[in-house]
């Protein structure tokens, strides 16, 4: 049974934790501005000297984000917290792919991850020996069925995803991320290798989480909520990000079931 927080709020929990695992899109920001209640949980829990990591499946380095969060008006002390599926590629891509041809999907604002590797990239998908997707084109940016025409004759080739988030929400639009292009690959027969919630190496690689006692806070069931089960962390869903519709409609009971997911607390949105 899912315990609702919004009443009691995050402190009604939180001596119960050493470590925070927070997602940043939908929970701390909503693409266009930080969220105030949001701000302070995270100066509340560095007041009881707990740990936290903003965990985000942005496609980024951390400096990069952490940019965009000081353009937003987060203070440097929050901000030095971040940590994006982004840096956990990178750190892959430079023990294994460092000298391989790749070919890049994604709008050209993500390239600033792979700056090290721009001799290899190649304009042509047919030369490269792998992909590498960080989201979707800018003139194709809702249209998964040009991808499927993309990929036709390149499945035998490794696709690298380095945001597993299917979609996100900007203010109040919708959009696709790179989690949707893989989906596509994968469903085609191809291989991808995801970094990013649900997968264990973002975690494991963030911050040491060794005996700790650990709640997840997102709003994606597919990602946050789905990675805190494999590890067998507590979570936190908050309601008013991307399954807002769907909850209001059916109730946060049936709606984790038709994911196949497990939420212990939710908060409309995250306040202390």
């Amino acid at each position: 049974m899912t315990k609702k927080l919004d009443l009691t709020g995050l402190k009604s929990i939180a001596d119960n934790y050493d470590l925070f695992y927070i997602d940043l899109w939908g929970v701390i920001h909503n693409g266009i501005k930080l969220h105030e209640e949001a701000i302070n949980v995270l100066k509340e829990i560095s007041k009881k000297n707990k740990s936290f990591v903003l965990l985000t499946n942005a496609p980024r380095p951390n400096d990069t984000v952490k940019n965009f969060l000081e353009k937003m008006g987060m203070d440097r002390d929050l901000r030095e917290h971040v940590f994006t599926s982004g840096e956990a590629a990178l750190s892959y891509l430079k023990k294994n792919f460092l000298s391989k041809k790749f070919y890049h999907i994604g709008p050209p604002r993500d390239f600033d991850l792979f700056n090290l590797f721009e001799n290899n990239k190649s304009k042509n998908i047919k030369e490269s020996e792998y992909l590498l997707c960080t989201g979707l084109f800018d003139d194709f940016d809702n249209d998964l069925t040009y991808y499927k025409d993309l990929f036709a004759n390149h499945l035998n080739k490794k696709m690298i995803c380095t945001n597993p988030d299917l979609i996100v929400d900007r203010g109040n639009t919708r959009e696709l991320c790179a989690g949707s292009v893989a989906m596509v690959f994968e469903k085609m027969g191809g291989q991808v290798v995801y970094f990013g919630k649900p997968h264990p190496e973002v975690y494991n690689q963030s911050i040491n989480n060794n005996n700790k006692k650990i709640l997840a806070i997102g709003d994606n069931l597919n990602t946050d909520i789905r990675g805190a089960n494999l590890l067998n962390y507590d979570c936190l869903l908050i309601s008013n990000g991307i399954h807002k519709d769907e909850i209001n409609n059916k109730g946060i009971e049936k709606v984790a079931k038709e994911y196949e997911v497990i939420v212990n607390f939710i908060q409309s949105d995250l306040k202390w």
